[in-house]
């Protein structure tokens, strides 16, 4: 089986920030494989801007080096690498000197049919002044697009300020916050799963599910990265990822799959968040930093041993694990267990979905007793769809009731190579469809949420509980979810 490919319209994509590490690692790689595949070609343009004295020769190179590192070999094919790199041009420019702001004019068109995308790979302060410089000098067009990566802020407040400064020039249709876990092919499955099939939606709700599990773990470390003492997992991964998976998994189904349908749906999830507060703060979240582990074979170093001097005896989370709950009909009284964090015991991110338990068992002599059903969706690595449940054990000799799995593997069901989040993200945006990008209204949802949970660490006094790298977190977490009779689920990692 083939995927369709459907081409999109001529565009020009300008790429503040062009020779970040973004661009390099993400940007790049994902356009070459869409332009590979023939979804766009030289009719489009991408167009790099950043402070380095480049022209468009050296940004060319550096896009060949890209793909060199970062595209698989058997993707690399020397025409298609010429003939893409032949659509980069670039333009000198400090985006925080007026009076050194390049000249763009020369390289985007005027034809209303070329869709005209800025991307601000760049830092979030400077969200503001480009928006207000593209509008200056005219580089604005009421049809344009603008994509802004996080962080989006710290907190509500900072958040809200980039906001509205990029919104002083684009209107909220115009403005395209990536998340790149919504670009995922599993995560856009689970609406399929949901809303393409009858199976499952009928049993979606409280009487059916007794809880839910989302985990996001990552086996490297944190220390190296420049924003992450400042932000931590709370602001890093719980905010936008966790919280917007939550969501895909609990929304109500809306009236179509038009952008503002579903968004809808995502938002009175968030706003029927239980606030987490005052005692249940101590008894429903949990945070954590890992430390350093020495073996015969191999070290590894603590949080605190890779930061800075400056940045000794911090107190930022490198783990975090929370039991969150909705307040509303379908999903009163399941608690949705969140669990994330650096140096874990290995790289997965996947949503568990645990069934009730059979109210009567008939199988009172059966060896093994009937275990509740799970779905898991796993994101990341081998991505698939495992649904667990009971069968016979096969043989004579009585009855043995044995858990199996009915497993779906992308990677085994489909033969062809599954895109990268980013490949679909950047070409919805040409597109026009903002099915996968961040409301306003939601961020700062999410915002509201989250900000009381960091204010009480903030000004407590106990410092985030240890936990040895290469494990799955404090024994704190595994209190948090064993306090209610659950486990989190670990076997098959």
């Amino acid at each position: 089986m083939s995927s369709r490919i459907i081409p999109v319209q001529p565009f020009d994509y300008v790429v503040f920030g062009a020779t970040g590490d973004l661009t390099k690692r993400k940007l790049i790689p994902a356009l070459y494989h869409r332009f590979k595949d023939g979804q766009f070609d030289e009719q489009s343009r991408i167009i790099g801007v950043s402070r380095s004295k480049w022209g468009d020769a050296e940004f060319q190179k550096a896009a060949r080096a890209s793909i060199t590192e970062f595209v698989e070999p058997e993707y690399q094919d020397k025409k298609t690498i010429d003939r893409f790199v032949s659509t980069f041009s670039y333009i000198a420019n400090d985006v925080t000197d007026e009076k050194n702001w390049g000249d763009l004019k020369k390289n985007l068109r005027d034809d209303p049919k070329i869709v005209r995308a800025f991307y601000l790979a760049v830092a979030p302060d400077l969200f503001g002044p480009i928006c207000q410089y593209l509008a200056k000098k005219g580089y604005y067009r009421r049809d344009a697009r603008v994509v802004i990566e996080k962080p989006l802020g710290h907190d509500l407040g900072s958040s809200m300020q980039i906001n509205d400064a990029v919104a002083k020039i684009f209107e909220e249709d115009q403005v395209y916050r990536i998340d790149h876990y919504l670009g995922k092919e599993t995560v856009q499955n689970l609406l399929a799963l949901r809303f393409a099939n009858i199976l499952f939606e009928p049993i979606w709700n409280s009487a059916h599910i007794d809880h839910v599990q989302i985990t996001v773990a990552e086996s490297v470390g944190a220390g190296t990265r420049g924003y992450y003492d400042e932000s931590g997992a709370l602001r890093d991964m719980i905010q936008n990822h966790m919280l917007q998976l939550l969501c895909l998994v609990a929304m109500e189904p809306p009236a179509s799959d038009d952008a503002n349908a579903l968004r809808d749906e995502k938002l009175k999830v968030l706003r029927s968040l239980k606030p987490i507060i005052g005692d249940a703060l101590t008894r429903t979240t949990v945070r954590g930093q890992y430390r350093g582990v020495t073996a015969e074979t191999a070290s590894v170093k603590s949080y605190q041993d890779e930061l800075p001097d400056d940045k000794k005896g911090s107190r930022t989370e490198t783990f975090v694990a929370l039991k969150a709950e909705i307040e509303n009909w379908r999903w009163s009284g399941v608690p949705f267990y969140l669990r994330t964090g650096k140096r874990m015991a290995t790289r997965v991110s996947e949503i568990v979905i645990q069934f009730c338990n059979i109210p009567h068992s008939i199988f009172d002599h059966a060896e093994g007793a009937p275990k509740p059903n799970r779905l898991v969706i796993r994101l990341q690595p081998d991505e698939g769809v495992k649904l667990l449940m009971m069968i016979k054990d096969p043989g004579p000799g009585g009855m043995r009731l044995r858990e199996v799995p009915l497993n779906l593997s992308f990677a085994q069901a489909f033969s062809e190579r599954t895109p990268e989040a980013y490949e679909r993200l950047l070409l919805d945006v040409v597109r026009g469809n903002q099915t996968l990008f961040m409301r306003r209204d939601e961020l700062e949802a999410a915002w509201s949420w989250v900000d009381p949970i960091r204010q009480a660490w903030d000004a407590a006094s106990d410092a985030p509980q240890p936990y040895s790298a290469g494990t799955w977190g404090p024994t704190g977490a595994i209190a948090l979810i064993e306090r209610d009779g659950r486990t989190w689920h670990e076997d098959g990692h």
